[in-house]
């Protein structure tokens, strides 16, 4: 058996403080990792998801991209330590604990064209991040709720 000291095992290891394995992260803990490792790539362009709405549920379950945010989350050990087991959608809605729907808002290709910058990504799921903090269901967001009010508004000013 070969020894080394911990300076150099982390030249080739992700060496992670013991105190980290003390709990298992909480929903927001790891959604707040994953905005974190995508943060990490900066502007770096990231593959997108092809129209997960259309897709059956077992389709869309097994749906990856390499280069993706899906990808970026697996690659990093620590989301793997917890139980990421896969860069597909349905391995990371069991994981990360986010609907359909919202892995569509931040993955789904009608929202951001071929490729996004890896910071928007991290936007995305950082503001899924902030809903499941607040227990708040998608529709209920402010976003979503000032779109409606923006539709409405128009639809009104269109009927005058």
């Amino acid at each position: 058996m070969e020894h080394k000291t911990l300076d150099e095992i982390r030249d080739v290891a992700d060496v992670q403080p013991s105190w980290l394995d003390s709990r298992p992260l909480t929903k927001c803990e790891r959604l707040e990792r994953w905005a974190e490792v995508l943060e990490r790539q900066g502007g770096r362009r990231l593959k997108t998801l092809y129209e997960i709405e259309y897709l059956s549920r077992a389709e869309r379950a097994a749906l990856r991209a390499d280069d993706s945010p899906l990808s970026v989350a697996f690659a990093d050990a620590r989301l793997r330590g917890e139980g990421l087991a896969g860069d597909t959608v349905g391995e990371a809605i069991a994981f990360f604990g986010v609907s359909e729907m919202e892995m569509h808002r931040i993955l789904c290709f009608c929202h951001h064209g071929d490729t996004m910058s890896a910071d928007a990504a991290a936007a995305r799921v950082r503001a899924a991040a902030v809903r499941a903090a607040w227990n708040r269901p998608l529709y209920l967001s402010p976003m979503f709720v000032g779109g409606i009010v923006a539709t409405m508004i128009a639809i009104g000013a269109l009927a005058v």
